[in-house]
């Protein structure tokens, strides 16, 4: 299905002055856009952005460098969306747009991610060797200080000394948001000495959206799952599909041509480059910069050897051609047997980091079928 779309778009080049190749090229987009599940490209960011170092980190684990997955349990869900905090407040009080959720994702698991900061030496020694960080979801926005104006999310005993991120679960509130937008008034975040006395100030501090680098601001991240399983479009929905138009095939390409020379070849797999640059993907797809698809062809001559993989089906199909023992029955056909997801790391259109993980992207071997 995809080597038919990425086959498409190798025969309409910007070069063509043909109006109908311009047309082809735009159909084409259009429908590989739908196969990554994006109505329209998003927009590349206004200004360069570093993608947060969690969500980098995340796609090296689950895939490779051309994005093919390597680690298919990393993930719950297909979909893992990060989203900076939008207040920029130095009173702990964080809110998360979350208008780019689809209606249809299920949220599987929703984190808080907090830098925590050193120390300062100014603080002096203290009494206690541990503080309690609450995280809150704001009910009120006119009194989010307020114990009825919220509502506790997760709790837990820090030591004071220490650097780098923790992670809160927020699971529910999330959930709560996406069901009823006007419902998200943020979280809020409590540090408590122990000690509970009025000298007693607690050492524990997180990084602010508004005075800390971009790469320690608070991060919602969320996992969710938008039900999209193996392909999603039929082969008749490409132009000249439903028609066998042969999408290799070069205007003028007589019998003797490169497809004739196909045919003689057994069934194997050849390379089928994806490069996000040469479709003008580039200014919003983070990584990879492309992908190798793969597609298959050739010949599936009869008697199939087990080195072209034939199911049962196929050999039975290929004796009753051979022995033309029924009217219209074809040799079968050189395709993909064996699957694998891509994965992508992009800003989507409010410039939140998103991976995304797509199923039967690359053809792992082929077979007569």
């Amino acid at each position: 299905m995809l080597a038919a779309v990425l086959l498409l778009l190798a025969l309409a080049r910007p070069a063509s002055a043909a109006p109908d190749g311009a047309s082809r090229r735009a159909e084409a987009l259009k429908r590989l856009l739908e196969v990554f599940g994006i109505e329209d490209p998003p927009a590349p960011p206004a200004h360069v952005k570093q993608p947060p170092q969690y969500m980098v980190d995340l796609f090296n684990a689950v895939a490779n460098a051309d994005g093919v997955t390597k680690n298919p349990g990393v993930l719950a869900g297909n979909t893992v969306r990060s989203f900076l905090d939008k207040t920029h407040s130095e009173k702990m009080h964080f809110l998360f747009v979350l208008s780019s959720v689809a209606k249809n994702e299920k949220i599987l698991t929703a984190e808080l991610h907090l830098f925590r900061l050193w120390p300062r030496a100014s603080d002096g020694p203290k009494r206690h060797h541990f503080c309690q960080v609450s995280v809150y979801q704001v009910l009120d926005k006119t009194r989010p200080e307020a114990p009825e104006g919220r509502k506790l999310l997760a709790t837990r005993l820090l030591a004071l000394q220490g650097s780098g991120w923790e992670v809160f679960a927020i699971t529910q509130a999330v959930r709560d948001w996406t069901e009823d937008e006007s419902s998200n008034q943020g979280l809020l975040v409590s540090v408590q000495s122990l000690g509970g006395g009025p000298s007693d100030t607690p050492g524990v501090r997180f990084a602010s959206g508004r005075d800390h680098h971009e790469s320690k601001k608070p991060m919602l991240v969320l996992f969710t799952d938008d039900g999209r399983r193996g392909a999603s479009l039929p082969t008749g929905a490409f132009p000249g599909a439903s028609r066998g138009l042969p999408l290799t095939l070069p205007k003028g390409s007589g019998p003797r041509s490169t497809r004739s020379l196909d045919r003689l070849q057994p069934c194997q797999r050849h390379p089928l480059s994806v490069d996000f640059e040469e479709i003008g993907w580039s200014g919003w797809i983070i990584s990879p910069r492309g992908y190798n698809a793969y597609h298959c062809k050739g010949s599936c001559p009869f008697p199939l050897g087990e080195n072209m993989r034939p199911t049962n089906h196929a050999t039975v199909q290929s004796i009753i051609n051979a022995l033309k023992l029924s009217e219209g029955v074809s040799s079968p056909c050189c395709v993909p047997d064996k699957l694998y997801s891509i994965n992508l790391l992009y800003f989507d259109d409010d410039e939140n980091v998103v991976l995304k993980q797509y199923d039967d992207m690359v053809a792992g071997s082929c077979g007569c079928h």
